[in-house]
């Protein structure tokens, strides 16, 4: 059996687990998923729902999407953390937001999609400084 996915909004009080491997694991550079999350792209595990649970209690949030139809993101209400989504077009699958994950380096991204609304927002570029812990 592959290791469940689990992690927690920042303050604790909402937890999450889901049970089985990921259906995939991306990231996501639309407008939305920018706004959301405030970075440059949303890195995004899907994962089916019938093997999705939480505990705790969550502010969901619902708009229009990038397929046309309802998305529903789901945050804490207490500290604000952005947890999961549940797009309506695929009541099948949840999406877990990767930087929530207790241990986030599992994460592998497969791919990257709406790469055409990638703007210079992602500091991840070669030829910048990088700092191991906060810069001088």
């Amino acid at each position: 059996m592959t290791n469940p996915w689990i992690g927690r909004c920042l303050c604790g009080a909402v937890q999450y687990e889901a049970r089985g491997a990921s259906l995939a694991q991306l990231v996501c550079h639309c407008r939305d998923c920018q706004r959301v999350s405030g970075s440059a792209g949303l890195p995004v595990i899907v994962v089916r729902a019938a093997d999705f649970s939480f505990k705790g209690d969550i502010r969901p949030y619902t708009k229009i999407g990038g397929s046309g139809t309802p998305t529903t993101r789901n945050f804490c209400p207490h500290c604000g953390s952005l947890l999961f989504g549940t797009p309506h077009h695929a009541p099948e699958i949840v999406t877990i937001y990767a930087g929530t994950l207790d241990n986030p380096s599992r994460f592998k991204a497969e791919f990257v999609q709406f790469a055409s609304e990638r703007y210079q927002l992602d500091a991840h570029q070669a030829e910048i400084p990088q700092y191991l812990g906060r810069a001088p």
